[in-house]
């Protein structure tokens, strides 16, 4: 019961954190949005399209991003990602690692040295589970010379170059587990060496190894060589030497196989040999199909299917997932300079060890590449200054080519209007669930204009249908009486009683003849304030009040709209248009007793009815203005009707270019004498026939103003001289008034 009480939870105003979903819209909200391109065009998919790429603003006053303000965001994300990161990072890392491994190493070499009689006392390295100084002698003096001089050539038949260092330091613990040895404390063989010989002999080893590491390359797929044939003195140094080794491995063959991860940390001969049949039997089956053949793809992916991901389904998925990591392998290389660029390529090289792997995984991209060649760009300009490493480079190339994927996506959907090509969901991974919504909403406008009853399908082709044409005519007028001022509205105002009436909200007492709209308070009051208070109140003819009620009349109006070709290039038709279509709106919902027609003219004349008129385009347009023909069509339109006033409400740019000469109509330029005399001819008929004709011209000519004003003499007409921003507070104002005026 408490809660039906409790106070509604208050609005609360915060910065956008991607939590909040922008409003829904309605179809009367897109539709208002795009009425004014429709209204110019004519065609209302260019309108819908163009509202799509450059977004709108709803009723709300909010604004709807469009997919130009989706691009803008999602280049400005992309760049922030390149102005983060500095690849110099890549190789650092790498290098910071090893100069920690050497530096281990280098102190657990002194160590070795201190433990020796003159250091800490004999035997307790020993009894805390490491080998013994001497012992530790003995086995470097074997292994310390091998490891510099032979051990390339010994191990290098074993696998890869990256598996020795491990395999010859397995052999070392092997070793130095032994006792009983020549070396040993306190020398157990005749012979045995002096613990000053066995000092000298270790500080020999020492000395050679300590040589041996300030003599590495500069280069990090150097060092990675070398310390591969190295036999480590330090145990942390070589378990984080071989931890490295393991990490930039899966890192590099990652950039092929997915699968890989696992395989690689304990990676056997055996395992290698299975790797390279691998990579072989895939070179064949990608070279089958780019010769058209069809390769037996589930036996290859029974046999090596855990060398790849998740999601592989065909050969062109396994395609596509390959490129891609390839391409984040070379996108890193490219984006890096020319120094960082051989570094990496070295390190890789020496990573995958074996000859004959590097030289198929090469035919590999090769093949890749064939099958679906890629235009997509490569380099990225990453300036920044935090540093990063193998694994997060390459993933940062991934992301940036998603975007530039994206991008191309929202591009030509721009240009060919295909918008459900665009993932919302990858626009929401890389930029953001804001502009995901917005996505959304652009790709549900037109089936939600379907879905409410605005607009239909024919064929290829988007019409709108009658509660469409109502809605941009509705808005159309909204439009014209937002620039007029609160008392420039108005009716029909006419001193005499006509066939209608509108209620004011002012009373008056009851005279005979007036409507008998009854105000039954004030009329109750009256005989109150009359007889004074009691009941029953008895009412007299003089205590009625009523409404008082605004006459007015019916008319009768021709809207004469020019479409000739100079109405088009000097930007006239569309606020012509959009006049003529609110009046008809005004006209259809607030006075239906009177009658609107529309009419064009250019090199003829004709009729169009509402819905055809917010159809034309800028084809529709033709060379040419026949006033006369125009004035005819009104003329006859006009004689159907039984409205006291008549009137024809003419939208022009220019005078009369068209006359008749017998059954043929004329162009000439300037105005002919016979096009204005024909016109001015027209006009007396239809002041004879009591049609008023108001002229607004939308364009400055002294030889115009002059034709204009003889059509206002012979018609006792109006001339109005307007901009094409002032036309519609003009036509409505007058409409609305109609009375009597010359406005200059």
């Amino acid at each position: 019961m408490f809660d039906r009480f409790r106070l509604s939870k208050p609005f609360r105003y915060s910065r956008w954190d991607g939590s909040q979903r922008l409003d829904d819209l309605d179809a009367e909200d897109i539709l208002d949005a795009l009425s004014d391109d429709y209204l110019k065009y004519g065609d209302l998919r260019r309108a819908l399209e163009r509202m799509m790429r450059e977004g709108f603003t709803g009723r709300d006053g909010m604004p709807r991003m469009g997919m130009r303000d989706l691009l803008e965001r999602l280049r400005r994300r992309r760049d922030q990602q390149m102005q983060r990161y500095n690849l110099s990072g890549v190789m650092d890392d790498i290098k910071e690692k090893l100069e920690r491994i050497k530096e281990l190493e280098r102190e657990g070499i002194q160590r070795r040295l201190d433990q020796q009689p003159g250091g800490q006392p004999e035997g307790q390295e020993s009894q805390q589970g490491q080998p013994s100084a001497q012992g530790e002698q003995g086995e470097q003096g074997q292994q310390g010379e091998q490891g510099q001089e032979g051990q390339e050539g010994q191990q290098g038949q074993q696998g890869q170059r990256g598996q020795r260092g491990q395999r010859g330091q397995q052999g070392a613990q092997g070793q130095r587990g032994q006792s009983g040895q020549p070396g040993q404390p306190g020398g157990q063989e005749d012979g045995g060496l002096s613990q000053d010989e066995l000092r000298r002999m270790l500080e020999s080893i020492a000395d050679k190894k300590l040589h041996y590491l300030d003599e590495l390359p500069d280069d990090v797929g150097g060092q990675i060589r070398q310390l591969s044939d190295y036999d480590f003195m330090d145990e942390q140094a070589r378990q984080e030497f071989q931890e490295l080794l393991q990490m930039l491995q899966q890192q590099v063959m990652q950039q092929y196989f997915q699968g890989m991860t696992q395989a690689l940390q304990n990676m056997t001969p055996e395992d290698l040999a299975r790797l390279r049949e691998m990579v072989r039997e895939l070179n064949k089956m990608l070279q089958q199909r780019a010769q058209g053949e069809e390769p037996d793809f589930d036996s290859f992916m029974q046999q090596y299917g855990d060398f790849f991901g998740p999601g592989i389904n065909d050969l062109d998925d396994l395609v596509a997932q390959m490129q891609q990591r390839q391409a984040q392998m070379q996108a890193l290389m490219d984006s890096m300079t020319d120094e960082q660029r051989e570094q990496l390529r070295g390190m890789v090289d020496e990573l995958i060890g074996d000859d004959r792997l590097r030289v198929d995984l090469a035919e590999l991209a090769m093949n890749l590449e064939a099958l679906s060649p890629s235009n997509q760009r490569t380099r990225f300009d990453v300036t920044g200054d935090q540093p990063i490493t193998l694994a997060e480079a390459m993933q940062l190339m991934g992301v940036l080519r998603e975007m530039d994927t994206l991008e191309q996506q929202i591009r030509d959907a721009r240009r060919t209007g295909e918008i459900e090509d665009v993932d919302p969901e990858k626009l929401r991974e890389l930029v953001g669930d804001e502009e995901a919504q917005a996505l959304e909403q652009l790709q549900a406008l037109l089936k939600q204009l379907e879905n409410e009853g605005m607009v239909r399908r024919n064929g290829d082709r988007l019409e709108l249908t009658a509660r469409g044409i109502r809605r941009i005519g509705q808005k159309a007028l909204e439009d014209v009486f937002a620039q007029l001022k609160k008392d420039a509205f108005g009716h029909h105002r006419l001193p005499e009683r006509g066939y209608g009436g509108e209620r004011d909200e002012q009373t008056k007492l009851y005279v005979f003849g007036d409507p008998f709209e009854l105000h039954l308070e004030r009329t109750i009051m009256n005989a109150v304030n009359r007889e004074g208070a009691g009941a029953p109140v008895r009412l007299d003819k003089d205590d009625f009040e009523v409404y008082r009620t605004e006459h007015m009349t019916r008319s009768a109006t021709v809207v004469m709209l020019d479409m000739s070709w100079s109405m088009l290039q000097n930007d006239l038709w569309a606020p012509a248009k959009k006049v003529a279509i609110a009046l008809e709106s005004l006209i259809r919902g607030q006075f239906p007793r009177d009658t609107l027609h529309l009419v064009g003219f250019s090199d003829h004349a004709r009729e169009y009815q509402p819905e055809e008129l917010i159809d034309l385009g800028q084809w529709d347009h033709v060379q040419g203005t026949n006033m006369v023909h125009g004035l005819m069509v009104a003329r006859k339109l006009l004689a159907q009707s039984r409205g006291a006033n008549k009137q024809i409400i003419m939208i022009t740019d220019g005078g009369p270019t068209i006359f008749q000469e017998g059954d043929h109509w004329q162009f000439d330029w300037p105005p002919p004498p016979q096009a204005i005399m024909q016109t001015l001819r027209e006009v007396r008929r239809c002041a004879r026939e009591g049609i008023t004709i108001n002229v607004f011209m939308l364009w400055d000519d002294p030889h115009l103003k002059h034709f204009v004003n003889q059509m206002a003499t012979v018609n006792r007409g109006r001339a109005f001289y307007t901009s094409p921003d002032s036309l519609a507070e003009y036509v409505m104002i007058d409409y609305l008034n109609n009375k009597q005026k010359r406005v200059r």
